[in-house]
């Protein structure tokens, strides 16, 4: 700091005189960075006319759930000769509650639901009930559940109607100047919403992602350049302001086309909305960044009756742990995002509904669930329900202890297909869970090994009718 500024700022604090807070301007500009996670970066770009010496600037219209610590100020006119004293969050805002503890002691008006009016020295309103004192002296008890109207004398000092960043700032010359807020807030989040039209014969899909955004941050953001970051960023618990990621921070590009632009940022992903978007406050908001027709789609069934237990380290013996009785089998669809037979786009997090056409035309629900960020190239697995016509079941048929060491089960797993003109292929992953030494002795099916403890098979049901499925495990323990 400069032996000029510090001087300055000393002769302000000493004196404690300052200018009148002038009215806040509107915005010039306005930007909304918005990440998953629930928070956002807000630039906000006014124009404030300063006098050659001390200001005292209201900079009005922040959102209400700002992080106070993370307010970076910039004058874009004259950054050298502009400085920042003191900064004070002001967000002691007007109602009744804030009111009534201001006028303690003052006298106030009362009107009651049945319209009684009542007029005394306010002696508490603190605790649901409001308590004054009459003219005569009479203590009065009213519940502040059963007021209609509280009229006060005038506003209090120190009350103000929005939340507001107050700022001593030295200016060495008079004039107008372009002043830059960047700032972080909560209660701005967006998420990415999907819906599918599955093709009747589930073979390919039309896909459309929607950014769906949720401003509850306590004030609006109009004609706002609005951008959105997907990925897993890592944020300390502490209020402090990250500096690196306000350097990004840029104006929407002018004439940039009328749709969402995505591009890498980092090791994440940049959505940049092409126009200027308002951004009311509580309100949700729904924005197209995904059109893919005819992507590949395939729908298979998986029958998962075997236990998720796994073994932590120790040898599970009891019989028990094979039955489950799980007789569902469940419906996936899969599609791959590459450009290459794919949807050719990056899939941030977020909700996917499956609609599919009934005979007449109208699309029906077949599915929701949702996804984790999924790059370009990935295969995209969605659980849509349990099939209806097809039934599981799988019975533990033999369980051996040939030894201290050695231990035989053998397990029969049926499946049933009640469709009357369809044969399916079903998956069936078998878990190995009581030790990691395993080896399949008899099968009357070929299998995959999918890992160190999972089998798959995947075995076609003929319509109507009923396969049956059988092996044998040994684990063989040490000692």
């Amino acid at each position: 700091m400069s032996r000029l500024r510090l001087l300055a700022i000393l002769l302000v604090l000493a004196t404690g005189v300052f200018a009148s807070a002038q009215e806040t301007p509107a915005r010039d500009s306005v930007a909304v960075t918005a990440y998953n996670e629930g928070t956002a970066i807000i630039q906000d770009r006014r124009t404030f006319t300063f006098t050659a010496g001390e200001n005292l600037i209201d900079f009005r219209d922040v959102a209400g759930s700002i992080d106070p610590t993370s307010v970076s100020f910039k004058s874009l006119t004259d950054p050298e000769g502009t400085y920042v004293i003191e900064q004070n969050y002001v967000y002691d805002l007007v109602d009744k509650f804030a009111l009534l503890e201001r006028y303690l002691d003052e006298t106030i008006q009362i009107t009651v639901e049945d319209g009684t009016i009542f007029t005394g020295q306010l002696l508490s309103g603190r605790t649901g009930d409001i308590i004054i004192k009459t003219e005569s002296g009479e203590v009065q008890v009213i519940g502040i559940d059963k007021v209609r109207d509280l009229a006060f004398p005038s506003l209090p000092d120190g009350l103000i109607t929005r939340p507001t960043l107050r700022w001593i700032i030295y200016s060495e010359a008079g004039g107008e100047q372009q002043i830059e807020l960047t700032y972080l807030a909560y209660g701005i989040s967006w998420t990415a919403d999907y819906t599918v039209l599955l093709a009747g014969d589930n073979t390919t899909l039309d896909l459309n992602g929607w950014i769906t955004m949720n401003n509850t941050s306590g004030t609006s953001y109009p004609e706002a350049t609005l951008k959105l970051v997907a990925g897993d960023v890592n944020r300390i618990k502490t209020n402090e302001l990250v500096r690196e990621e306000v350097m990004f921070m840029a104006d929407g590009a002018a004439g940039a086309p009328p749709q969402v632009e995505q591009r890498d940022f980092f090791e994440y992903k940049l959505y940049q909305v092409g126009r200027a978007v308002t951004i009311g406050d509580n309100e949700t908001k729904q924005i197209e960044f995904v059109t893919s027709a005819n992507v590949p789609a395939t729908t298979f069934y998986v029958y998962d009756g075997s236990p998720a237990y796994y073994n932590y380290g120790y040898v599970l013996i009891d019989s028990y742990y094979g039955q489950t009785g799980i007789t569902t089998v469940s419906n996936y669809l899969e599609f791959n995002t590459g450009a290459d037979g794919g949807a050719d786009a990056d899939l941030p997090a977020g909700r996917v509904r499956v609609y599919q056409e009934d005979v007449d035309g109208a699309a029906l629900l077949i599915g929701e669930n949702s996804i984790n960020h999924t790059p370009k190239g990935e295969t995209v697995q969605i659980y849509l329900g349990n099939a209806f016509d097809l039934v599981g079941e799988r019975i533990q048929t033999d369980y051996r202890a040939l030894s201290a060491t050695v231990l035989q089960e053998t397990y029969e797993i049926k499946l049933r297909n009640r469709k009357e003109d369809a044969a399916v292929e079903v998956r069936i992953p078998e878990t190995l869970f009581r030790w990691s030494n395993w080896e399949i002795l008899e099968s009357n099916f070929e299998y995959t090994q999918k890992n160190s403890n999972t089998i798959e098979y995947r075995i076609t049901v003929p319509a109507g009718e009923e396969v049956t499925l059988r092996y044998t495990v040994q684990y063989t323990f040490p000692r």
